[in-house]
């Protein structure tokens, strides 16, 4: 039976949860904010000077916008680091937050805020596409990088994850279906990659969830290259893959930050995890895990250093499950985005569950 069990789900593209993963997990809500889509999160280390910080991302949406990054507390948005940097003004994009995507908290407590600079249904706006870091003691913005040296118009940058070890940034591409590696010292950037099979989505696969298949108004399906990437906190493997397809990748920092490796003999040395179903999100943990989201099946599960893939849980209220932080609380905070619920899959029709909700559940012993 267990033979069959298998085969069945690699035909259907199902993750392997093997039997000993049982949801254990409770599902617990930290915040609501109404009409506000909330999409990137990151939860910063207490410090002796201060308690964990949560930061989260909000969209420029047409609708429902006053600012792109916001710390929580008490439930509450703020704008973060001030207001004059969540006053959208297309005129001034580099010093202002035209579209906030994603957030990483470094090994050092800094906090990286990612701008594609990507309005919703507006191209980007090249020169304001910015990496920036900001002293969360300071609450200062100390540096930002602009990617001057790629071709900015085409990007789609996505996620980032920082290599305090290494001084570098690891960003997500999925407009060149590619990596990109930023050397946070010199501020020059190269593209890894490009294209790659590990990068570039399934052209045949269709996202379904609820039983419907994810689609604009032209009947386009929604689909993504490289996405979601998680660093191990032993700065070993970054972990990444495109949202429409089903497996997990992996390759060496090393690897991937050498610039003599031929691009032929990089995507040579890129390792197929194994099968992981489909994933937005990903964060890897200081045991080795790396978390997954799951929209499908409304779950989050995560991929063992001996891999083994359990579920950490499954609930109904985990609507497109987006972006992961962790807290020195023990618990893993996630953002749902319900973009399958969102105007633009549903004929206009806006069909999401209203708050949006920003979510947390206890990591495994």
């Amino acid at each position: 039976m267990r033979n069959l069990f298998i085969f069945s789900a690699l035909i259907l593209g199902r993750p392997l949860v093997s039997a000993q993963s049982t949801p254990a997990g409770k599902l617990e809500t930290v915040a609501e904010f109404g009409k506000h889509q909330c999409i990137g999160l990151a939860v910063a280390q207490p410090t002796a000077a201060s308690p964990a910080r949560i930061f989260v991302t909000f969209p420029k949406n047409p609708d429902n916008y006053d600012y792109g990054l916001a710390e929580i507390r008490n439930g509450q948005r703020h704008p973060y680091p001030n207001a004059e940097w969540n006053q959208w003004d297309s005129l001034n994009p580099q010093n202002r937050f035209m579209n906030v995507q994603a957030l990483f908290v470094d090994q050092t407590n800094a906090l990286w805020v990612l701008d594609p600079s990507n309005p919703s249904g507006q191209k980007a706006i090249p020169t304001g596409i910015k990496l920036l870091k900001i002293n969360l003691k300071t609450n200062q913005v100390e540096k930002i990088y602009r990617f001057e040296d790629l071709p900015r118009d085409r990007l789609g940058l996505n996620d980032v994850q920082i290599d305090t070890r290494r001084q570098k940034a690891y960003l997500s591409a999925p407009g060149r279906a590619a990596i990109v590696v930023l050397d946070l010292v010199s501020g020059k950037s190269r593209l890894v990659l490009e294209s790659d099979k590990a990068t570039k989505a399934d052209p045949n696969f269709v996202l379904r969830i609820d039983d419907k298949e994810v689609r604009d108004k032209q009947g386009v399906p929604f689909s993504s290259n490289v996405n979601g990437i998680a660093l191990t906190h032993d700065f070993k493997y970054l972990y990444f893959r495109p949202i429409t397809q089903t497996k997990l990748f992996r390759i060496t920092v090393d690897d991937l930050t050498n610039p003599n490796v031929s691009p032929a003999d990089l995507s040579s040395r890129v390792e197929t995890v194994g099968e992981t179903g489909v994933s937005h999100g990903m964060i890897a943990d200081k045991k080795g895990n790396v978390y997954l989201t799951d929209s499908p099946d409304k779950a989050i599960r995560y991929f063992t250093p001996d891999r083994q893939l359990k579920m950490l849980v499954q609930d109904n209220r985990l609507l497109w499950p987006d972006s992961f932080g962790i807290g020195a609380d023990g618990y893993l905070y996630v953002t749902t985005a319900q973009i399958q619920r969102t105007k633009r899959y549903n004929d206009g029709q806006d069909k999401v569950d209203y708050p949006f909700r920003l979510f947390r559940v206890k990591l495994p012993n």
